[in-house]
């Protein structure tokens, strides 16, 4: 039941306006845990927004530490549309001219056309069809299939490599046979000498497209394959034949990707800076307006020390590179990073090995961007990392302030309404106060009247 308030009838005072001063006297504490709860709100955000630089940079390091993306190799044509051409790691760097002859390709044939496909008026006996080296196969036509349909589904079920069609060519007589061989290096033979009877002549096939190899020549070396898709005619490179066209040839240059190995270094170079300049940013000024509010945290520099230390660190993989300074890298006087673009590539196009080694390692001894990754692995872990263990230690302090506040607020609750009790009281006696006095005044006014009436 709340406490119904008179506003100073009685005495006169603006009881509303002391309680309200007495309670912000009374509620300085929770604005102080307040202000507290908010401070540590701020820093979680921090912290998140640490992770994120952590793990943005952990992404860009991957493309350093990969023996496979440093070795990769770039495969440019002089010319598009006769093939395309991938290749792997263990391609040679060279260049060579290739002429695309022929195209593999399917023996396709056709047979003359009929007014129906369904109708029964074929021949009965056998059909023998042959492809390639392989043994004739014996095709029975009976009175149950002897229509063109029945032909085309006979001719599929006996799987002997050859695949049959019905197509429309849109003329008096349409329905035509085609069939379709399934290896490029076979080419087959339809045998309808064998059918007998019927009103319909026997199909009659005539070759469209015939079985060819694939042909190409690579230095003026003549190589054959039963498919367009050749990854043994040059060690190391898949070709994707497009089209043929004899005596035209195409350089295909296999390199090296330094131009990708460049942007990956960029992209450390980025992803470390990021890392130090928020560190920095940080740490300038404890004061949370200007953007420090980690400025206290010593796990920050811990960080920023162990990502220095990794950046200088020297490592022996028996190469002639130790360091990263060798590459190009130099520290600025802020922490950050520069790149020496043009000592960089001259590095991976000398010696790419010994670069793959100092970044990815030998085997045996870890290279220096492989170290970076299991470091940021390690402080991005979702189970240990640190801004686990921060948000973890934040979430429990906010879980107490926020326990105090409530006790805190039930306290001052329970004070704002003794004082509202206790104000209605002295309003209640004052007024008790003023009745008896008017009271007693009227009496001595009567006693008064009735005196000066006696002297009379």
């Amino acid at each position: 039941m709340a406490t119904i308030t008179f506003g100073g009838l009685a005495t006169g005072l603006d009881t509303t306006s002391l309680i309200s001063e007495l309670m912000a006297v009374e509620r300085q504490p929770l604005k102080l845990l307040e202000n507290d709860k908010t401070w540590l709100n701020s820093r979680l955000v921090a912290f998140q927004q640490f992770d994120a630089k952590l793990n943005s940079f952990l992404s860009k390091i991957g493309g350093l530490g990969s023996t496979e993306e440093i070795q990769a190799k770039q495969a440019t044509l002089s010319a598009e549309g006769f093939f395309t051409a991938g290749a792997e790691t263990d391609a040679a760097v060279a260049n060579y001219q290739i002429e695309v002859v022929s195209l593999a390709q399917v023996q396709k044939a056709v047979s003359q056309g009929y007014a129906d496909k369904s109708a029964q008026e074929f021949g009965t006996g056998t059909l023998t069809l042959t492809v390639g080296e392989n043994d004739p196969v014996a095709i029975e036509i009976s009175a149950e299939n002897n229509s063109l349909q029945g032909i085309a589904d006979a001719i599929n079920a006996a799987g002997a490599g050859v695949s049959a069609a019905i197509i429309n060519d849109g003329t008096v007589s349409p329905y035509r046979l085609v069939l379709t061989g399934e290896n490029v290096a076979a080419s087959y033979a339809l045998d309808a000498s064998g059918l007998s009877g019927g009103s319909y002549d026997a199909p009659a096939l005539v070759t469209t497209q015939a079985a060819t190899q694939a042909h190409i020549r690579v230095d003026n070396v003549d190589i054959y394959a039963d498919g367009n898709t050749l990854d043994e005619a040059i060690p190391g490179v898949t070709l994707d034949l497009l089209k043929a066209e004899a005596g035209t040839t195409t350089r295909l240059e296999i390199t090296n990707q330094s131009s990708s190995l460049l942007q990956n270094m960029k992209d450390f170079v980025s992803g470390y800076n990021g890392v130090i300049s928020f560190i920095s940013s940080q740490t300038k000024s404890t004061d949370s307006s200007s953007g420090g509010v980690l400025g206290a945290d010593s796990g920050l520099s811990v960080v920023k020390r162990r990502l220095q230390n990794l950046l200088t660190e020297r490592i022996d993989t028996g190469g002639s590179f130790s360091a990263l300074s060798q590459l190009g890298l130099k520290t600025a006087k802020d922490g950050t990073l520069t790149l020496d673009e043009e000592a960089f590539s001259k590095a991976v196009q000398e010696n790419l090995p010994d670069v793959e080694k100092l970044l990815a390692g030998d085997g045996e001894t870890q290279g220096i961007a492989s170290r970076f990754q299991d470091y940021l692995e390690g402080m991005t872990s979702s189970v240990d990392g640190f801004l686990k263990g921060r948000t973890t230690s934040i979430n429990a302090n906010i879980k107490r302030i926020d326990s105090r506040i409530e006790r805190m607020e039930m306290r001052l609750e329970k004070r704002q309404s003794n004082l509202e009790k206790q104000f209605n009281a002295l309003e209640t006696l004052v007024s008790s106060l003023n009745a008896t006095g008017d009271y007693l005044s009227q009496q001595l006014e009567s006693i008064n009247n009735m005196w000066a009436w006696n002297q009379k």
